[in-house]
């Protein structure tokens, strides 16, 4: 069961998908509607929250209490560009609140009440993850959740802290065109060797709300992103609202309506354009558009053909082509490096943006991926890689960033105060560890070199190492800081560590001289087997002196090349307060020369003080807590919902069979009947009138009431119809029972089947047959007499209760079986002693005649 708890969660703008890693395959999970893809819909009624499938159903007539499009609300400030613009779209009510985010209003459990987009996002996950449970039958926690590679670090931190919020451990936040890729790349057993050129593959992911393009280098067990590039406002849900203009305008001029005057119209609209550009996928030709009492009690009716679509969204497609070159830039790859072009997203089965695909890259695109469903079945394929409980087939993903990222700090005696620490389309996960030399406590603060696309803020975090002190010799004291960007992308200060040399104790000392002797010892065996010329090599680089701090200069440079040459920039600081060493590796190792020799230090752990965006652990807690009451006031709901409809059920199914011939009617009195069924009327109508919102345990105790009414009658008829088969069964065992006896007495002994039984057996089959009889025929004629009105006498559990008490007498005696008789001990040896001696005459005989008589029987066994 522990397997099939590794979900992947596709989280869509405008739907969400689960995968789950199972059964030696990925499955896409079907929610309550039979649906693979889940709305990004959370509604709120009087009663409960409204979530999914059933949320955007109401979208239309609860308008207000209906939230959507909340994912491009995650983790930005209520005075951001992008939520400006996203604001003109949402019909429902957004404020400005005190902190500077983001608060929903909506009405639920009869007042207003304000939640944060994350809040709302733990919802939809809170449904996604009882999907899973319902469909796993397991309690489900380890996930992988999809995120767009353009989030920037506040909004990835958002979709932690909602995660978190509904109860989910995410395992990773995966780019989402690298789960595509990564998707497509397992299964391939074709990939190249690892000492061979990689197969470049394009990846191009539209959506509802943005478009993504990624390069990857396969190779066989591994993948690298290379290059990246994507345009989050650019998707879908943009030709929608062209098409939706174009149409207003036309409506406007033929019908004197406006839709824009009508939000509810609005959306209607929005729904309807989007059915007829998928419909203009498929079709070249003109298309209708047709919508009943759309306003005013007007309906109306457009057309439209793809080539006008294409020509309104020309502007559109100029930025598909833009995005698509600035990834084929970056990459640094040529035409003839790509292999093929895979597409994934709804949008991308646009005419137009396959073309442009086409054009770009020179491939015919592929579409050997399921388009809707390859992010979440990708997702699935890395939680399960990432989970202790599930065994997968070794594949290493390398990922990258799209922006880069740089430190600041206090500047001392002319050293830069800034430096650039993960370039643009860095691979992730990476570790960094910075060298200080500082006296005091020190504040490095992390941002975006560039500010990101459609994100106003540069900032990402401040981060103060605390407890720094100057040497007992006064001097600037070395501090070693751990800088990495998570399986996550976000940037975290790891550790930061103080270094302090110190004098060895004399035990030490002596440990450390035999070490030294040690590996003397064996640097002598290994020189044994080595040329002369290697051995002086050797004896040379052992007594080379230990190597000299890199200075300022050196380590800009070496982190220059390590980034691809986007390094830091800047003179060179004094010798006291530079930057030592700049250390970088991509599994946190330190990769240092074991001859030198170890100077002995200490190791003091220093605290940090992380200032980071995202929920306090105050407001965190908040959040959990008011969830986790929503999640048991909508199951309390839920229960009081179902007690209704079980009465309700109750009442209709009653009556209906209550009415019919061959139900219930003929085991009721008339008088009873009618009174029940007044019974019956009055529930029903209380239900639709006062006790249309009541308490669940009101609805039981009605329901309570009512089958202590009905349920007699059911048992009635129940008994009617089993109680026939029942009397036939007891009467036919009583019939083979008697039967043996007749058969016993007739044969006064003489059979030799029932020869071992005694008389006293034999009566007592007899007399049980009798009293069984007896009690059969009496049963009977109670049963002849007794209307089906009223409770028979006897029931089918007491007649198949006497069958039983009847075979455990009765089977018992006539299977008893024969005891077995075996033959007397003298006999036997008798018998073996005048077979020895038959054997012994045998073999006393002629000696030329036994050969003679052995002879032929082995040529027999020669022809044979």
């Amino acid at each position: 069961m522990a397997a099939m708890s590794v979900i992947g969660i596709d989280f869509g703008n405008e739907s969400c998908y689960v995968a789950v890693a199972r059964a030696g395959g990925i499955e896409t999970i079907a929610n309550d509607y039979s649906l693979r893809n889940t709305p990004s819909c959370v509604a709120f009624s009087g009663k409960n929250r409204i979530l999914g499938v059933a949320a955007k159903n109401q979208m239309v007539t609860n308008m207000k209490n209906t939230i959507h499009g909340f994912k491009r609300l995650l983790g930005r400030k209520y005075n951001d560009s992008q939520v400006q613009r996203e604001l003109q779209m949402l019909p429902f009510k957004v404020t400005h609140q005190p902190d500077g985010n983001t608060g929903i209003h909506v009405q639920y459990l009869g007042e207003e009440h304000i939640f944060s987009p994350e809040q709302v996002t733990a919802m939809l996950f809170t449904k996604l993850k009882g999907i899973s449970e319902t469909a796993l039958q397991t309690i489900v926690n380890d996930c992988v959740i999809s995120v767009p590679l353009y989030f920037t670090q506040a909004e990835r931190q958002a979709l932690l802290d909602a995660a978190r919020i509904a109860g989910l451990n995410v395992l990773r936040l995966f780019n989402e065109t690298t789960a595509t890729a990564l998707c497509y790349g397992i299964y391939k057993q074709d990939l190249p060797a690892p000492d061979a050129p990689p197969r470049h593959v394009v990846f191009v992911d539209c959506g509802y709300a943005s478009l993504q393009v990624s390069i990857c280098a396969f190779h066989k067990g591994k993948l690298k992103m290379i290059a990246s590039s994507s345009d989050s406002q650019l998707g879908g849900r943009n030709i929608d609202s062209i098409l939706a203009e174009h149409f207003c305008k036309e409506f406007q001029s033929r019908y004197n309506i406006d839709p824009h005057t009508n939000p509810r119209a609005y959306v209607r609209l929005l729904g309807e354009v989007e059915k007829l550009k998928k419909q203009m996928s498929a079709n070249s030709t003109t298309l209708p558009l047709n919508i009943e009492c759309f306003m005013d009690e007007k309906d109306v009716h457009g057309d439209m053909k793809r080539a006008d679509m294409e020509a309104m969204c020309a502007h559109l497609f100029k930025r598909v082509e833009s995005t698509l070159r600035q990834c084929f830039e970056d990459s640094k790859l040529k035409l003839e490096d790509i292999h093929s072009v895979e597409l994934a997203g709804g949008s991308s089965r646009v005419p137009a943006i396959k073309r442009l695909v086409e054009e770009v890259f020179g491939r015919t695109v592929s579409t050997t991926l399921n388009q809707d469903e390859a992010v979440a079945r990708g997702c699935a394929l890395q939680c399960a890689m990432l989970s202790p409980a599930v065994r997968v087939r070794d594949f290493l993903v390398t990922d990258i960033q799209p922006y880069p990222l740089k430190l600041t700090w206090d500047p001392t005696q002319g050293e830069d105060g800034e430096m650039e620490i993960f370039g643009h389309n860095h691979p992730v996960p990476f570790s960094k560890t910075l060298t200080f030399y500082r006296s005091n406590p020190f504040i490095l603060t992390a941002s975006y070199s560039v500010p990101p696309p459609s994100y106003s803020q540069t900032y990402i975090g401040t981060y103060a190492i605390k407890n720094v002190k100057p040497t007992p010799e006064g001097e600037f004291s070395k501090v070693k800081v751990k800088v990495r960007i998570n399986l996550n992308g976000i940037l975290t200060i790891v550790s930061a560590s103080l270094i302090e040399k110190r004098e060895l104790t004399q035990q030490e000392k002596e440990e450390e001289e035999k070490q030294q002797q040690q590996q003397q010892q064996n640097n002598m065996d290994i020189d044994q087997q080595q040329d002369k010329k290697d051995k002086s090599d050797q004896e040379a680089q052992a007594n080379e002196p230990p190597a000299p701090e890199v200075s300022m200069d050196k380590t800009r440079r070496n982190s220059d090349a390590d980034d691809g040459g986007r390094g830091a920039r800047g003179s060179a600081p004094s010798y006291s307060s530079r930057i030592l060493s700049w250390l970088s590796s991509g599994d946190d190792k330190n990769d240092e020369s074991k001859n030198k020799k170890k100077v002995p230090i200490r190791t003091i752990d220093l605290p940090v003080d992380m200032r980071e965006c995202g929920l306090s652990q105050r407001d965190l807690d908040a959040a959990l807590e008011k969830e986790a009451k929503m999640i048991a006031e909508d199951k309390q709901e839920k229960e009081r919902i179902d007690a209704r409809n079980a009465l309700e059920e109750y009442v209709y199914d009653l009556r209906a069979k209550l009415s019919e011939e061959d139900q219930l009617s003929t085991f009721i009195t008339e008088t009873d009947k009618e009174s029940l069924c007044r019974t019956l009327d009055e529930t029903e109508n209380w239900l639709y009138e006062e006790g249309e919102d009541c308490q669940r345990q009101i609805y039981s105790e009605r329901l309570t009431c009512l089958k202590s009414q009905g349920e007699p009658i059911k048992e009635r008829r129940m008994e009617f119809e089993g109680r026939g088969h029942a009397l036939d069964e007891l009467a036919g065992a009583l019939q083979l029972a008697k039967k043996g006896v007749d058969l016993i007495r007739a044969s006064n002994g003489k059979d030799d089947k029932y020869s071992h039984l005694t008389e006293e057996e034999i009566k007592k089959v007899e007399k049980a047959v009798q009293e069984k009889w007896t009690w059969l025929e009496e049963k009977r004629v109670l049963l002849a007499g007794t209307p089906r009105t009223q409770q028979p006498p006897v029931t089918v559990a007491q007649i198949r209760g006497e069958k039983l008490t009847l075979d455990s007498i009765v089977l018992p005696i006539l299977n008893k079986p024969k005891p077995k008789v075996e033959p007397p001990k003298e006999e036997k040896s008798k018998d073996k002693t005048t077979e020895d001696q038959k054997n012994n005459q045998s073999s006393q005989g002629d000696g030329h005649s036994q050969t003679n008589q052995q002879q032929p029987q082995e040529e027999k066994m020669d022809v044979e």
